[in-house]
């Protein structure tokens, strides 16, 4: 059958899961992003490489995570959480640590 070729995984773009995630830097500065697979974004961000965030301050720290349905939900929600103060992602944090540690 001729046509668009499904992704690997049968899945599309938009049925992925996206997610939001703070990343604590060496300084103690959290950085906030956006991924599909946000362990192996931060795998890239521990060797240097992507956000130039890292570059003054190495990446420590995969310190949050959060689900979101789809790439335009988690783009709103790091857009939500970068305007946040830095006691707020600091909760945030605390509160999503509090729960995997359970």
């Amino acid at each position: 059958m001729e046509g668009k070729a499904e992704p690997q995984g049968g899945t599309t773009a938009q049925a992925r899961t996206w997610y939001v995630y703070l990343v604590r830097a060496q300084n103690g500065a959290l950085y906030c992003g956006v991924s599909d697979d946000p362990v192996r974004r931060f795998a890239v961000h521990r060797r240097g490489k992507g956000a130039r965030f890292f570059h003054s301050s190495p990446a420590q720290a995969l310190v949050y995570v959060e689900a979101c349905r789809d790439k335009s939900a988690a783009l709103s929600r790091e857009w939500t959480i970068k305007r946040l103060s830095k006691a707020a992602k600091e909760r945030l944090v605390a509160e999503w640590l509090g729960v995997i540690s359970q």
